[in-house]
């Protein structure tokens, strides 16, 4: 009856914490979202006036300041998500190992913040990525990033768990993250990457992975989990092997 009992008490405490958090997710998102319009609907409040007696130009003002007005609410969003996540402390705990089936807080904060990654990623990744403004959301959001770091892919997460050098280069499609999930599990670990770094088009690297300085990833190659690569070397395959 006792482990009955507790079993319960259990279940009900994570029914009550993943209440709390789509509640919350859906809040602050909704906050976020809100507050990113709000400087575009300050502009147009600001232009539109002089243009009431000149229809012509409301039209031509209306149809040219749409992608400006897009452009103004996704640099908003970048920039409110990245604070509001470090505002209420949600990221990715490095070196864990934490149950689905558990719904503690640690994978909860780090459901909450993957959600906001994605949130920026569908509205504003396409626009910016590849781009110093991507690079600098993602330092804001938690990376540590070294000088000239270029980032054209979408597929980095985890964000507060990379650590790049200087000259850093990845490549479109490259998948970075901080976590994986095994057998009802999500570990993570920090990935490491020194100067003059390359990752090729479409490859793949784990959780736990440091890379040496002047290395290269060829394309569509995979870096497993816990792995130490040396610098000053070229890397490519399924898994990596040097290349002599």
């Amino acid at each position: 009856m006792s482990t009955l009992s507790t079993s319960a008490r259990r279940r009900a405490h994570a029914l009550w914490r993943i209440t709390w958090v789509v509640v919350t997710i859906c809040v602050c998102q909704a906050l976020v979202c809100a507050l990113s319009v709000f400087p575009v609907l300050f502009l147009w409040r600001s232009l539109l006036p002089f243009t009431e007696s000149r229809p012509a130009l409301r039209l031509a003002l209306s149809s040219l300041g749409i992608v400006p007005s897009y452009l103004l609410f996704a640099l908003t969003l970048m920039l409110l998500s990245a604070l509001a996540t470090r505002l209420v402390g949600w990221r990715t705990l490095p070196d864990r190992e934490m149950r689905i089936v558990d719904m503690e807080w640690p994978l909860l904060n780090w459901v909450r913040f993957m959600v906001s990654i994605h949130m920026v990623r569908f509205f504003a990744g396409s626009l910016f990525r590849g781009s110093p403004i991507w690079t600098a959301y993602l330092r804001l959001a938690g990376a540590r990033l070294g000088r000239r770091v270029y980032v054209n892919s979408l597929g980095l997460s985890d964000y507060n768990l990379l650590d790049f050098g200087d000259d850093v280069v990845i490549g479109a499609d490259v998948h970075i993250s901080g976590h994986t999930v095994e057998g009802g599990i999500v570990k993570t670990g920090t990935v490491r990457l020194g100067h003059n770094v390359t990752i090729g088009v479409g490859s793949i690297v784990d959780i736990d992975v440091e890379v040496g300085s002047d290395c290269q990833i060829g394309a569509l190659s995979l870096v497993r989990k816990h792995t130490k690569l040396e610098g000053r070397a070229v890397y490519a395959g399924i898994p990596v092997r040097p290349i002599h």
